[in-house]
């Protein structure tokens, strides 16, 4: 299928590794340009080297989302480097820590940071005929999971803006989504660690998957590449869940 998003300029937020890094692949996959952040410089140097190796413009700079002034700069110099910004993605999260400083280091990354990348874009997403914004949630925002805590609280806020927003701008032609993930294993990753670590918590959260397996960063990728393309041109102000079935709510 062609998602026609060939030349697009799409922004991400921690773009180098797990869904980040996906996302970043997926539009260089389709011809999409993209413009990536991450704290780690060389791990921004490698993945511009390996995005540009797929044949499209793309542009990284180490950048703490937290640093609104850092952070600003990046998206304007991601502006002009892909000569304009179609999508937004904001991917990154302050961790999975708890305590009060863990509530303000969410508030911080979760949501002012998805706050300041919507509002740092908007004079360039307002000038693009198909202008999409992204936000990452988590299926920990729907239902109960773990402990009461910020990144569960912090993400469901993300997701009550994200409707919100979508009214907000549909008139200027600019459409906002958010997708919802369920467990996800990356290599490496948090899961991958409780699987390590935590055998018998990851082996319960297997069966209670209906598909009987976690998900993959690919997987949440291409959902998100075809929200940002022009065939979602009709769909706003909603949220996807990727999950394999472990929320046990009825999607209306």
């Amino acid at each position: 299928m062609d998602l026609k998003i060939k030349g697009s300029k799409a922004l991400i937020t921690g773009g180098t590794k797990g869904i980040g890094r996906a996302i970043a692949n997926s539009f260089a996959d389709e011809g999409g340009n993209v413009a990536i952040c991450a704290r780690n410089a060389e791990e921004v140097e490698a993945a511009v080297a390996d995005l540009s190796a797929k044949g499209v413009t793309a542009f990284g700079q180490a950048v703490d989302v937290g640093d609104g002034d850092a952070f600003k700069a990046w998206i304007d110099a991601s502006a002009e480097a892909l000569g304009g910004i179609d999508c937004i993605v904001s991917n990154v999260s302050g961790g999975g820590a708890q305590g009060e400083d863990a509530w303000r280091r969410h508030l911080e990354y979760d949501m002012l940071g998805a706050v300041r990348m919507v509002e740092g874009s908007m004079e360039h997403l307002e000038k693009s005929d198909n202008a999409s914004v992204l936000l990452i949630s988590t299926t920990a925002a729907l239902e109960k999971f773990m402990q009461a805590g910020p990144y569960n609280a912090l993400k469901a806020a993300l997701l009550n803006y994200n409707g919100a927003l979508a009214q907000d701008l549909a008139p200027k032609g600019i459409r906002v989504n958010a997708i919802s993930p369920g467990p996800i294993f990356i290599e490496g990753g948090s899961w991958d660690q409780i699987k390590q670590h935590m055998t018998a918590f990851y082996d319960a959260t297997i069966a209670d998957i209906p598909m009987g397996r976690m998900g993959t960063a690919d997987e949440v990728a291409a959902q998100a590449v075809f929200l940002a393309s022009p065939l979602a041109g009709f769909t706003t102000g909603t949220n996807v869940v990727i999950d394999g079935g472990i929320t046990k709510r009825i999607q209306f």
